[in-house]
């Protein structure tokens, strides 16, 4: 069963791998090899975060009844 990485520790890991890449002392097939997992993070991150935007867009209204959130402008 795989464990579900938080999102927070998908951003430590991201972090690390960029903090790896611009030290520039890693060699090039590595650098290749973090920066594919680093771009599958992002991916999993912006999935995430969409995902939680649709959720927190909409709100329950005293009724129960779904309604997009609106801001006033």
């Amino acid at each position: 069963m795989e464990k579900k990485i938080k999102f927070e520790e998908k951003m430590k890991n991201l972090e690390s791998i960029i903090n790896d890449l611009e030290n520039g002392e890693i060699d090039l097939d590595e650098s290749i090899d973090k920066y594919t997992k680093a771009m599958a993070l992002v991916k999993e991150c912006d999935s995430e975060l969409k995902s939680v935007e649709e959720q927190v867009s909409k709100l329950v209204t005293e009724s129960g009844e779904i309604k997009d959130f609106e801001i006033d402008e």
